[in-house]
């Protein structure tokens, strides 16, 4: 890896008690980083600490990043911070056809992964250094969206949008997402029920790689998103922003 250090650093992970996140949280601590992962059940929270050994790199800390008031007491009373990362989503209720979809499951995904994001970088910004980033989960949906997948498709690109026009509005800070394709986590029995092993694997049968992605494969990502420092936006510097 080049440009950012990592050992020593201090990273926020929110979403990062299982998947994708708890993955990255694994990874960086190898590495020296102390982490902290925030999310909003002290259960899960719980059991992530347990998964990680009880690193004593590892903080935890319970906040609701719908909620404009706990996101900016988790910046006021933890200090300074090197990388924001989220990759909290969610989505339950959310994958129906459009005759069956409900408000409330709507606006916990726009909740989630769009004002939770947004406030992440409003009141996490101030604690960042230039050399700093944050760095969102979006999705393939936002590209390639399929039926029952309406309200994830647009969410996921209106958090694209945003990311690019933070990219322009926070600099140097960068600001970047990763764009997952099917990945083998905890989301997909919200997405596929009993179904998930057997629709996971019909798309593994499909894709170039052979098969669908796993948590670490979308860690390795962040994890060079992170440390990059030319990569804001995309790997360019962020020239298409200008």
């Amino acid at each position: 890896m080049t440009g950012i250090r990592i050992e020593g650093a201090k990273i926020i992970i929110v979403g990062g008690s299982s998947g994708m996140g708890l993955a990255l949280a694994r990874r960086l601590l190898g590495e020296g980083a102390a982490v902290t992962i925030a999310g909003r059940s002290e259960d899960r929270l719980a059991a992530a600490r347990r998964a990680l050994g009880d690193h004593p790199g590892v903080a935890t800390i319970a906040v609701d990043i719908s909620r404009e008031e706990e996101v900016a007491a988790l910046f006021r009373n933890g200090g300074p911070v090197d990388h924001i990362v989220s990759t909290a989503a969610d989505i339950g209720g959310a994958y129906q056809l459009l005759p069956s979809i409900e408000l409330a499951a709507a606006q916990r995904v726009v909740e989630s992964k769009f004002y939770g994001p947004l406030m992440l970088a409003k009141y996490g910004a101030a604690h960042l250094p230039p050399s700093g980033s944050i760095t969102y989960t979006s999705g393939v949906a936002a590209y390639r969206p399929a039926a029952r997948g309406s309200v994830v498709a647009a969410v996921n690109a209106a958090l694209e949008g945003l990311v690019r026009a933070l990219a322009v509005e926070l600099a140097p800070i960068r600001i970047n997402a990763v764009s997952p394709g099917w990945v083998d986590t905890p989301i997909w029995s919200f997405v596929a029920g009993d179904a998930k092993q057997a629709t996971l694997d019909a798309m593994a049968q499909r894709l170039p790689a052979g098969r669908v992605g796993r948590p670490d494969d979308i860690a390795d990502a962040i994890r060079f998103l992170i440390g990059n420092g030319f990569t804001t936006g995309n790997v360019e510097g962020g020239h298409r922003l200008i």
